[in-house]
């Protein structure tokens, strides 16, 4: 399952959307997810992918920005989180 694969479905499991209103180009804002949950999004993305965005919030308008954002984490080892010591 591809990263925007992923996220798509999440976003129909936790923010209650359709199939139609998560495809790639489909506007946040069109589909009435304001920033505050885009925020606790990108927090559940974090945890769900296991990454770490830069405190540099990058602005995502759509679907499609929220997977590049995600991929560009997973391609940079800084980002990963390191596992909790024991």
């Amino acid at each position: 399952m591809s990263t925007l694969e992923k996220i798509q479905q999440l976003m129909r499991d936790r923010l209650g959307l359709t199939e139609e209103q998560v495809q790639p180009g489909q506007s946040l804002e069109a589909i009435g997810i304001d920033s505050l949950a885009v925020v606790e999004f990108m927090f559940d993305l974090e945890d769900e992918f296991g990454v770490r965005l830069t405190d540099e919030r990058t602005p995502v308008a759509s679907v499609q920005d929220i997977a590049d954002l995600i991929d560009r984490a997973l391609a940079n080892p800084e980002q990963l989180r390191q596992p909790a010591s024991a």
